[in-house]
């Protein structure tokens, strides 16, 4: 197996907009390697010019895990040119098939370089906030196994985050509302994440250090998404609106 000839494959088809064919259709491999292939991928984007400036989590849903099949989440990581907002808005003509999910997004204060519990990572935190993620497969119909959709970094195409708060006590029963041109299309509790978004944060502490992903001071950590995704149109405006946290958008051109 050639993981960077994988990767390289899957970049093009995020540059071009060209969906592929699932590698698993193609040849059985494993999670280790399609952990190995995204990091291949990821330095596609760090030889562009786009440092990495966070993770994200998947599969943090437990309806989501019995649908797929699998028992733990998965990370994937974000890099620079990621981030969109009102003011850097999505290219919707530079995506595939986007769809965008609430989330809660948290801030790293300090490196961390084990796993930590979920008493421990409130320590290594200095801001929360709402939160939007774009997924957008590079495979076709939105396709995957769980190792091609690892591989594929996670789907993460880009994530727009609202003001940072203070950390609160708990992070539970908050309603979580995305909006589309101002009409509601999705309603959801952070406690689909994970049942406490905190844990989700755990986990991604316990993944990043199996798989060799760095989580450094001032990195955003996507916690996962409350509903179900929702596909983006053409020239729409995104907005997730999270109790006690406020909103999170951007704009689609």
């Amino acid at each position: 197996m050639d993981h960077k000839a994988w990767a390289k494959s899957l970049h093009e088809s995020a540059r071009t907009q060209t969906p592929r064919a699932q590698f698993s259709t193609e040849q059985t491999y494993t999670l280790d390697d399609a952990y190995r292939i995204q990091h291949e991928l990821i330095a596609e984007r760090v030889a562009e010019g786009h440092s990495i400036v966070g993770v994200k989590m998947g599969f943090t849903s437990r309806a989501k895990m019995v649908q797929m099949g699998v028992d733990d989440m998965i990370i994937g990581q974000l890099t620079a040119d990621m981030h969109i907002s009102n003011e850097a808005p999505l290219e919707r003509g530079k995506c595939i098939h986007p769809r965008a999910e609430p989330e809660i997004a948290f801030r790293l204060s300090k490196d961390i370089d084990r796993a930590l519990s979920v008493d421990e990572v409130m320590e290594y935190v200095d801001g929360v906030a709402a939160a939007v993620e774009v997924i957008d497969s590079r495979y076709e119909n939105f396709k995957f196994s769980l190792e091609d959709v690892v591989a594929d970094n996670c789907s993460s195409c880009g994530y727009a985050v609202g003001p940072w708060c203070q950390i609160p006590l708990g992070l539970n029963g908050l309603d979580m509302v995305q909006f589309f041109n101002g009409t509601a299309v999705a309603e959801g509790n952070s406690d689909a994440i994970l049942d406490n978004p905190f844990e989700a944060l755990a986990a991604a502490t316990r993944l990043a250090h199996q798989y060799n992903i760095p989580l450094k001071a001032g990195m955003t950590v996507l916690a996962g998404a409350a509903t179900a995704a929702h596909f983006i149109l053409e020239t729409e405006e995104v907005e997730v609106k999270v109790d006690g946290l406020g909103s999170a958008g951007f704009k689609v051109v």
